[in-house]
């Protein structure tokens, strides 16, 4: 199995800026894509941002200019810079990991992604 552990979140005031990391451990794929996803109370979760394993990434619009996604560490460190943080990106962010995805040309559903990380809290004050 895939273990994914997110860090990095916290409170900013708008304008501000977080990185978040997941560490990515056991199980290795072949050509694995990564992704961020985020969840407010009572809503659907919602792709944030993702990357396959040839470095494509894909961006929901609302983040695109700001957010960053990025992998480290031989592809064991996920990351998501995100800057000019604003009060909607308020959430919970999650990591999560699909074996089976070889190229992206748009965030994947969420549907094609097995292995989950258990969660981080991001809040952005006005």
């Amino acid at each position: 199995q895939v273990q994914l552990v997110e860090s990095g979140g916290g409170s900013v005031t708008a304008g501000g800026s977080l990185r978040l990391s997941c560490a990515v451990s056991g199980r290795q794929y072949t050509t694995p894509c990564m992704a961020w996803f985020r969840q407010l109370p009572g809503q659907e979760r919602e792709g944030v941002a993702a990357i396959d394993f040839y470095g494509a990434t894909a961006y929901t619009d609302s983040v695109k200019g700001r957010f960053t996604i990025s992998q480290e560490n031989e592809k064991k460190t996920l990351i998501l810079q995100m800057n000019n943080l604003q009060p909607e990106d308020t959430a919970v962010y999650f990591c999560a990991l699909a074996s089976d995805i070889n190229h992206i040309a748009a965030m994947p559903p969420i549907r094609y992604f097995p292995f989950w990380g258990q969660g981080i809290q991001v809040t952005v004050s006005s």
